[in-house]
């Protein structure tokens, strides 16, 4: 039987792995593909974890990659659940790396994964809610849901139906572009 409500710490999950030459790119560092492949493997561990279900990938938001990661280095994955949906959750994740042989770590990125809930017919599910204990959760669960409006009028303004070019023009005066419309 499904709990209605699940804490935070009931899922949340922290891996660790080593950085080898076979994860770098040309440059020598750790290749920002094989880092995102290793955040969507926990939040769908975490995600599956609170839904005890198989959990899909909705989408992802913003991944800024902030320091560079060498290989020989630890990275140091965390994932918790941020907010939950009817059938979707929020997984907040933090990279850090770690320099062995100094100790000294890095703030790699922070993201958030929106991941959804799917029972065996491959059909969204319902999902416990989660239990805030701090205002710390009370404000991570009030910004995603503030992301998620802000998305839906980001999408909206954009469509090629609602989108005015005139309304936007100004905003190409200083860059890098050239416009030859036909």
């Amino acid at each position: 039987m499904q709990k209605k409500f699940k804490s935070i710490s009931e899922s949340q999950l922290t891996i660790t792995e080593l950085m080898l030459p076979s994860h770098s790119n040309f440059s020598g560092k750790i290749h920002g593909g094989h880092i995102l492949n290793l955040m969507d493997q926990i939040a769908f561990a975490c995600a599956s974890k609170h839904s005890e279900n198989y959990c899909v990938t909705a989408s992802v938001n913003k991944v800024d990659f902030l320091n560079p990661i060498e290989v020989g280095e630890l990275v140091t994955l965390k994932a918790s659940i941020n907010y939950t949906g009817r059938t979707s959750m929020v997984v907040g994740l933090r990279v850090e790396s770690e320099n062995i042989r100094t100790g000294k770590k890095k703030h790699c990125n922070s993201s958030y994964f929106t991941m959804v809930a799917k029972d065996e017919n491959g059909k969204s599910t319902p999902i416990p809610g989660i239990i805030l204990k701090s205002k710390h959760e009370i404000r991570r669960f009030a910004r995603s849901i503030t992301r998620q409006s802000e998305g839906k009028n980001r999408t909206s303004r954009f469509s090629s139906k609602a989108f005015k070019t005139e309304d936007y023009i100004h905003l190409l005066e200083k860059s890098n572009s050239k416009i030859e419309l036909n």
